[in-house]
């Protein structure tokens, strides 16, 4: 194998491929990544066993071949590289890099023992790129990060026709984004439970294309449980594809339905401000309260006697019936700040019930606007302390 590549374009597919090399590999042979030079340019691939990454960059390739080296490695000296371009010369034991005066050689691994990675599934349908990663952010957030509890660090991803839904909890607070995208075929239906951290990575490197192609198993033929992607990253085509949880994803889609009895709209800007000046003298494991008061909100936290905040903000506060069912409000400081954060709209939602209740947050795209439906966030209150009376 003989090929020279611009130096930006290694280090940027190197740097992608690298990120699925496992931590620990359960055989060396993993610990490689896959370069294989032909026509099309040079392909780079790694497989963990669970997810595989693919980045086909352009080359001038004067020999074909396919080596395998040590992906770590790589992955350092291609980021180590002066501005220059990068000749690799390759036979069956090493791997010779030079970039400028840099020369580098590397030993390579047996290509033969490397597993073959999975066939990408056939094509489910299409999504913008930039709205795609953008939902798969919003909705992130509220994925469990505890490996112990696998089933709450998955995006569950439904589809209905043109309707694509991820939804995501942590058994905590829960995110449900809705949009359209284009189906391979009209009456498209299914949905799958994607590791979410996979499926948050890919989405943010593949926005440089207009789409995403999404492919997503769905018979013993094409490969039961795999999940794949296809669009453009900085310097080339990308693919990924990763093993879907097997774990049943809780029923949670109507803890979404909160019929509120107490509503309040606010600045979303204002708030977000306001909640991290505030949570600066919370007790770790404490709430935040959240006043809710007839025309204005008070948010206060405190660490026992040393310290203590407050700040008012102004709102739009709505009561259904005579008597208003909640005064205050606990919310974990974090998840509020999350839950704000994704919204992403000028003005904030929520919907309240009781005490200790679900709360929905919504955005607004002005303040007596109708809550925008594609995105809905809800957070479990957190239980207040009794205050001491006067």
């Amino acid at each position: 194998m003989k090929i020279r590549v611009e130096r930006e374009a290694l280090a940027d597919a190197v740097a992608w491929v690298a990120r699925s090399l496992p931590n620990r590999p359960t055989a060396p042979i993993l610990a490689g990544m896959l370069l294989e030079a032909d026509a099309s340019g040079l392909t780079l691939s790694s497989f963990d066993s669970t997810t595989s990454a693919k980045v086909t960059v352009p080359a001038n390739v004067t020999d074909e071949g396919t080596v395998l080296v040590s992906g770590r490695l790589l992955n350092e000296i291609a980021r180590s590289l002066p501005n220059k371009p990068v000749e690799l010369h390759a036979d069956h034991s090493r791997v010779e890099l030079t970039c400028g005066q840099a020369r580098f050689t590397l030993q390579t691994l047996p290509v033969e023992e490397y597993p073959t990675l999975p066939d990408m599934p056939t094509q489910t349908g299409a999504v913008n790129a930039a709205e795609f990663e953008k939902a798969v952010g919003q909705v992130f957030v509220a994925a469990g990060r505890d490996e112990l509890l696998n089933v709450f660090t998955g995006i569950k991803v439904e589809i209905d026709g043109e309707h694509l839904s991820l939804l995501a909890t942590d058994r905590y607070r829960m995110a449900l984004k809705e949009l359209t995208w284009n189906p391979a075929t009209p009456d498209v239906e299914g949905s799958v439970l994607v590791p979410g951290k996979v499926l948050a990575d890919t989405a943010k490197s593949m926005t440089s294309g207009e789409t995403v192609t999404i492919s997503l198993s769905t018979t013993q033929a094409e490969g039961e449980g795999l999940a794949g992607f296809v669009g453009e990253g900085a310097k080339g085509s990308r693919e990924a594809t990763t093993r879907l949880l097997s774990q049943s994803f809780p029923k949670v889609r109507h803890l979404m339905d909160v019929q509120a009895s107490v509503s309040v709209r606010v600045a979303t800007a204002d708030l977000l401000a306001a909640v991290k000046r505030v949570a600066l003298v919370a007790e770790r494991n404490t709430p935040l309260r959240m006043r809710i008061n007839e025309d204005h909100i008070t948010l206060e936290a405190a660490t026992g006697d040393q310290a203590q905040a407050s700040e008012a903000l102004e709102a739009q506060v709505d009561v259904v019936g005579d008597e208003q069912s909640i005064t205050d409000a606990g919310f974990n400081p974090h998840y509020l700040l999350d839950a704000l954060t994704a919204v992403d709209a000028p003005f904030a939602h929520f919907s309240f019930t009781l005490p200790g209740k679900p709360c929905l947050i919504m955005g607004l795209a002005s303040i007596d606007a109708d809550p925008l439906a594609d995105y809905r966030h809800v957070i479990m209150l957190m239980r207040l302390p009794v205050e001491a009376s006067a």
